[in-house]
């Protein structure tokens, strides 16, 4: 439950912070989904092994433009190949926006270090 709250918060915080378009620029939409993928938990290890999907190297990125186009095409009517070339366009710029967490927080762990840096994201410009 906590991967699909998640994934779905990082769809509303796009929406106020980047103003999405979400009913006609499917790019919004990839890049949300891409982010959503990237940051929610939907590709980490142990959900890919549960899934019998896993690889080794560069496995997550797979993961995530997958998961981006099949959600794409669950919520718009699109050709596959449009949600393919929409979320080729805008991957690269948006897997590395890992904002509001500043780091893919692969375990609870790396959650819990994201809330912290979340908790002092001011302490070092105080003084500035």
């Amino acid at each position: 439950m906590n991967r699909v709250v998640t994934h779905e918060l990082i769809h509303a915080f796009d929406h106020c912070r980047a103003h999405v378009n979400w009913l006609s620029n499917v790019k919004h939409l990839a890049c949300s989904e891409i982010r959503a993928a990237n940051l929610s938990g939907d590709c980490s290890l142990m959900n890919e092994i549960a899934r019998f999907k896993f690889g080794l190297k560069g496995h997550h990125q797979t993961c995530v433009r997958d998961r981006a186009v099949r959600s794409i095409l669950a919520v718009r009517k699109v050709s596959k190949e449009t949600a393919e070339k929409a979320v080729d366009e805008v991957f690269d710029t948006c897997f590395n926006d890992q904002e509001p967490f500043g780091r893919i927080p692969h375990n609870k762990k790396d959650a819990k270090y994201a809330h912290k840096d979340f908790q002092n994201r001011d302490q070092y410009y105080a003084n500035i």
